[in-house]
């Protein structure tokens, strides 16, 4: 059981610098100049930073008794229970300092006392683990019967039956008391290059500033780089993408070490724990067979010829002799202008979730309205957007709007997060409120499917229905072929660090260029990659995190499924599909994600559903085709 709420991050990039609303612009912007209905409340979680260190000294001292459990889990219920319901407070009380620590980093990760607190927080979760490292091999040395009578005899142990249970699974993969206690104790070195890697992308890099055809200087920081790559300018966009891989490039040895040392850790892992391979350990957590990971990257190579079909669309569409790398994210509609305030985005998000119940909206109201969120750009505010919550509080969502469509977008999506932890906290208990990743991309994609198609009922216009469709194309390139490819690159280069390989960041660039110029046709002459575009691999955080983007894409896979069936039920006044899955999300961790999922109704070991989203994919080209060529 995990025992934190780790942030769950949105697949969009960051959005630009805005001015309350989301109105563009190209200056820095200090956060004490935007107005407080526009950032999250983390008074709810502690009054002050003062509130925070008292209950951060707290909980230290709590932790620092909670080993006189140690060789007392077999004496009978009660002693079990007080040792587990004592954990679960622990790791309640270690989620709101974390968060909070976490979400005032974020704020602006230049200030140094709020990195130091990030850190800190990230400390005790190291020795949560390590004071706690004994409990699972101590669980295991009791006889199943003993564990099934305590369940039966003290009351509140019932919250803490899928737990049991899981532990009995990792019995091949847990070692003695000591040897656990060590191992946890490293923890805090594996998390050592993903911290360094944040602060050098976030806030040391210097990144170039660049002068436009309109005359603005736009400093390209990975805000910057979001916004001004969908310029329709196409020499603007050259010259973006450029500067701003190139300033990635100065610092490709650097991160080429952090993420190989990342690697190790890994390896590390797998070792110790006797995992057969890196991504058998990472998919081991969930129970999730290694085959869905091998099966959805051998089903998207199968069908790079869907991939391409669009890209060749996209190229008509931009009217360009030839498709770029750079021309990936510029509007294919050039005739149609959208602007969004953060308000407008409000608004939309919630009409788009109606199909999923009165209920389900009035709670995602009252959250957008009542401090769950940060919404704006400022200096130094980590970049992205992820949502993340606190059992007994409330989700919270950071987002860096620039009113683009994506930024629209991106708020559904992080809605859907906050709305799967809001009805997983309302029905579960502590001990199963924290769902998998696995099924937890499914809520956010979700809200992006229902997004789009009700944008597309409200369309006016034929060009208005090809942006949209626009949108759907590159929702489902980013996620199903984008992110698998990026699982894909992960996957090759664990196996290459398992063999020993040396993997710097020059070989990193040069896996990753073989592999994007593949993907996206580069020798078929479909889309040109140029050989600098080959560090991108340096600027996708996600490596870090162990096996995890390929979900993005299986979660979109099944929310494609299941919208299609809400939708549909729902034109004939049906509940069925709407229900299962909201009892999906209501059911937080109290079971393995695949078996949530099945009873969901989408099977994921089957190639169908992903055929499926092919379908659907290939139907949208079609659609944009005949509007470009309507029969005669």
């Amino acid at each position: 059981m995990q025992s934190l709420a780790l942030p769950l991050a949105a697949l969009s990039l960051a959005a630009a610098p805005s001015a309350p609303g989301g109105q563009p612009a190209s200056k820095e912007i200090d956060r004490s100049h935007i107005d407080e209905k526009y950032k999250w409340k983390l008074g709810d979680l502690f009054a002050s930073d003062q509130a925070w260190a008292k209950a951060k000294a707290a909980f230290g001292k709590k932790l620092a008794g909670f080993e006189r459990h140690k060789g007392h889990l077999g004496e009978g219920p009660k002693a079990l229970a007080d040792a587990l319901s004592e954990l679960g407070a622990l790791q309640n009380d270690l989620q709101r300092i974390t968060v909070y620590a976490h979400a005032r980093s974020d704020e602006n990760t230049r200030l140094s006392k709020p990195r130091a607190m990030r850190a800190e927080a990230d400390s005790l979760s190291v020795q949560l683990d390590t004071v706690t490292a004994w409990l699972r091999p101590e669980l295991l040395t009791l006889p199943e019967a003993t564990i099934r009578t305590a369940l039966a005899q003290d009351k509140r142990l019932r919250d803490w039956d899928f737990y049991l249970r899981d532990v009995l699974r990792w019995k091949p993969h847990t070692l003695a008391a000591e040897e656990e206690r060590i191992v946890a104790m490293a923890g805090e070195l594996s998390i050592a290059p993903s911290t360094v890697y944040g602060v050098l992308k976030d806030a040391d890099l210097p990144y170039p500033t660049v002068k436009l055809s309109t005359g603005e200087e736009v400093r390209l920081d990975p805000a910057g780089y979001a916004r001004t790559r969908t310029s329709r300018n196409r020499v603007d966009r050259v010259k973006v993408f450029q500067a701003f891989f190139g300033a990635l490039k100065t610092f490709e040895r650097t991160t080429g070490a952090t993420l190989s040392a990342q690697l190790k850790a890994h390896i590390f892992d797998r070792e110790v724990h006797h995992f057969t391979s890196t991504l058998e350990a990472a998919l081991f957590h969930d129970n999730i067979p290694v085959g869905i990971y091998r099966q959805l990257v051998k089903d998207v190579n199968a069908n790079l010829p869907t991939l391409h079909r669009y890209l060749k669309l996209r190229q008509r569409m931009l009217g360009l002799p030839e498709l770029g790398y750079e021309d990936l994210y510029a509007p294919l509609v050039s005739e149609v202008e959208r602007h969004y305030s953060a308000e407008d985005a409000v608004a939309m998000t919630l009409a788009a979730v109606a199909p999923l119940g009165r209920e389900y909206g009035k709670k995602l109201a009252h959250g957008l309205r009542a401090g769950w969120t940060d919404f704006l750009p400022s200096t130094g505010k980590r970049a992205g957007a992820y949502s993340t919550g606190v059992y007994g509080v409330h989700p919270y969502q950071l987002l860096n709007f620039n009113g683009q469509w994506d930024d629209v977008s991106t708020l559904a999506h992080e809605a859907g997060h906050s709305m799967h932890t809001l009805l997983a906290e309302e029905s579960q208990p502590f001990p199963t409120s924290g769902y998998a990743t696995f099924v937890a991309e499914i809520a956010s994609t979700m809200n992006e499917n229902l997004l789009v198609h009700q944008a597309l009922h409200q369309a006016r216009n034929d060009q208005e229905r090809l942006a949209l469709l626009g949108e759907r194309l590159e929702s489902l390139r980013t996620t199903l072929f984008r992110q698998t490819m990026f699982a894909e690159f992960e996957l090759a280069i664990h196996e290459r660090a398992e063999k020993g390989e040396a993997l710097t960041g020059e070989a990193l660039t040069t896996a990753y260029l073989e592999l994007v110029r593949r993907y996206y046709g580069h020798d078929q002459g479909i889309c040109r990659v140029a050989e600098l575009y080959g560090d991108e691999w340096s600027f996708v955080p996600h490596f870090y995190y162990d096996f995890y983007v390929y979900q993005y894409a299986t979660s979109l896979i099944a929310s494609t499924a299941l919208s299609k069936a809400i939708l549909e039920e729902e034109a004939r006044g049906d509940t069925t599909a709407r229900d299962r899955y909201l009892a999906l999300l209501s059911a937080g961790g109290s079971d393995f994600p695949g078996n949530l999922l099945h009873r969901a109704g989408v099977d994921l070991t089957t190639s169908a559903p992903f055929l499926a989203a092919m379908q659907e994919m290939n139907a949208v080209m079609t659609e944009i085709e005949s509007i470009l060529s309507p029969a005669k």
